[in-house]
């Protein structure tokens, strides 16, 4: 009995022993990432900025600037917003000049895929991610997604299921575009709006996508109406805005922003009979390699997927995070539709649009056809 009684009380101790362990070890791993984040920070202010490339959206712009710079002092963000193909292509030029001026990108896959990730000038990001909060994947809905094949360089931070097709309703109806068939209806011709399908971007991304469900055919009636075909994503939102088109493609909610907030008669068209696709929007963050501002930029990428980063991102673009912290049943409200309210992961994976094998499978043939047809 006493020999059973000293086992048990033996193995009390080493039960107690391993406990302390593992809060010894959980403290320490704590201080030491508490530790590694203050040096970061303090690298950061030393180098004194990091230069982002962000899509083409002034609200994204000041929120993102406002925030960042009271939460960081002494670090200047440099945010050059543009449309994502044109800021790609200046990286990419700079880069073969030997000149190192963008520390990051944030935009669409496509342009990702087809210029810095074949160019080989991207860095893993997930060495990047310092506070537990943004590296623990618990805290994101189906945990760390990547849009390229090595599941490395493109970092998918938003997820939602999205409607691209806008229309003034002065001009039309939401039952007269109940399948995208409709689209080929006589009475749009000359009075639609796309975004250029040749260049990358959500214009590209749609088309592809008509593609794929209605083929070949149907994209050469499409392009038969007489599309006004642009690049500018603010004139084609103000061209429907103001009444000189009824309907838009591919141009996204924060285009059509401030003329929403101007009251003029923008809405999104419920999504047609064939159904939609799942998309990253605009949340793909791609680090480039030797970046100037080494420590700048971590600080800036653990704060852009923080709760904080990501509620300012959803805010002003409309395209709901991955994150379960960030409220995101508001953008039900502008045709937005966050995949952790109505999917499974799986079934995101398999309504996707933008990662790198649809890229080349689809968007790459799609955007060569738009080459042919709407020369």
């Amino acid at each position: 009995m006493k020999r059973l009684q000293r086992l048990r009380f033996g193995s009390l101790w080493v039960f107690i022993i391993v406990l302390m362990s593992f809060a010894v070890l959980a403290q320490n791993r704590k201080a030491f990432s508490q530790s590694e984040w203050e040096r970061t920070v303090a690298a950061a202010k030393r180098e004194g900025t990091v230069v982002v490339s962000i899509p083409t959206s002034a609200e994204l712009r000041q929120q993102m600037e406002a925030a960042f710079h009271k939460r960081f002092e002494g670090i200047k963000l440099e945010l050059v917003a543009t449309r994502g193909s044109a800021g790609i292509t200046r990286i990419l030029e700079e880069k073969r000049a030997g000149l190192h001026y963008f520390d990051l990108h944030i935009g669409g896959t496509s342009s990702i895929v087809t210029g810095p990730l074949r160019a080989e000038i991207l860095e893993p990001v997930l060495p990047w991610m310092i506070l537990p909060e943004v590296r623990d994947p618990k805290n994101w809905w189906a945990g760390h997604v990547w849009a390229d094949n090595a599941q490395k360089f493109i970092y998918v931070f938003l997820g939602y299921m999205t409607e691209t097709i806008w229309y003034n309703s002065d001009l039309a109806k939401p039952e007269e575009v109940t399948s995208y068939d409709d689209l080929l209806q006589p009475k749009w011709k000359g009075k639609m709006v796309i975004l250029d399908p040749r260049t990358q971007g959500s214009g590209e991304s749609m088309w592809a996508f008509l593609w794929r469900i209605k083929g070949e055919g149907y994209l050469r009636k499409l392009a038969a109406q007489e599309m006004i075909v642009g690049r500018n994503l603010r004139q084609l939102a103000e061209t429907v805005a103001r009444g000189k088109a009824s309907l838009s493609i591919g141009v996204s909610y924060y285009s059509y922003q401030p003329f929403i907030k101007a009251g003029l008669p923008i809405k999104t068209l419920p999504v047609p009979k064939e159904g939609i696709y799942a998309s990253s929007g605009s949340g793909n963050l791609a680090i480039l390699r030797n970046a100037p501002h080494p420590n700048a930029t971590k600080v800036f990428v653990n704060w852009l997927l923080s709760k904080e980063g990501q509620t300012i991102f959803t805010n002003a673009m409309g395209q709901p995070t991955r994150r379960f912290d960030v409220d995101t049943q508001w953008t039900r409200e502008i045709g937005h539709i966050a995949g952790k309210e109505i999917l499974t992961p799986t079934r995101f994976h398999e309504l996707q649009n933008q990662s790198e094998e649809v890229v080349v499978k689809f968007r790459e043939p799609a955007s060569n056809l738009a080459d042919v047809l709407l020369r």
